[in-house]
């Protein structure tokens, strides 16, 4: 009996990322580029709101201010795993977040969860999912939509790569 469940959770295991790789691979429109264009070290140069006053946003992705990421270091290596460095401001402490991405630019999807030591990602049922608009080997822009007001608003993030 224990054979035959553990059969079934492989076969369907796989069934489920036969069918997420066909879907991807149908998508067409989208930004150019690659995930492996995102994959790189990475400083934040810019969080700028878009259909938001100033007082309306305090924490972004469970950190204190949505400005404590101006002039973070973001380290997406090829295994999905990662990391942000917040740098220390009389606002913000300096952090250091454990995370594990994925990214989809043809179908402009960057998400990520945080992995707080112990966790096993696959564990891990929530994270952040942004909008990737702008990704070249110069740049990255993605924005993350929140409700205000009735509307979609947004946080937007620019990368840059960072200097070697």
């Amino acid at each position: 009996m224990k054979r035959l469940f553990i059969a079934i959770a492989i076969a369907c295991s796989t069934l489920v990322m036969l069918q997420s790789c066909n879907t991807a691979k149908r998508v067409t429109a989208g930004v150019t580029g690659s995930r492996g264009t995102v994959v790189r070290e990475w400083v934040v140069s810019n969080v700028a709101l878009d259909g938001l006053p100033d007082g309306a946003v305090q924490g972004l992705f469970g950190e204190k201010s949505y400005k404590c990421f101006e002039g973070s270091t973001w380290n997406l290596t090829n295994s999905g795993n990662g990391s942000y460095t917040l740098p220390a401001s009389s606002t913000c402490g300096s952090v250091m977040q454990t995370i594990f991405w994925s990214a989809a630019p043809k179908e402009e999807t960057f998400q990520f969860k945080k992995i707080f030591e112990g966790d096993k990602a696959k564990n891990v049922t929530e994270g952040y999912r942004l909008v990737l608009t702008e990704l070249s080997s110069t740049q990255m822009v993605m924005k993350s939509p929140i409700e205000f007001g009735g509307k979609t608003a947004n946080i937007i993030l620019t990368f840059v790569p960072a200097a070697k």
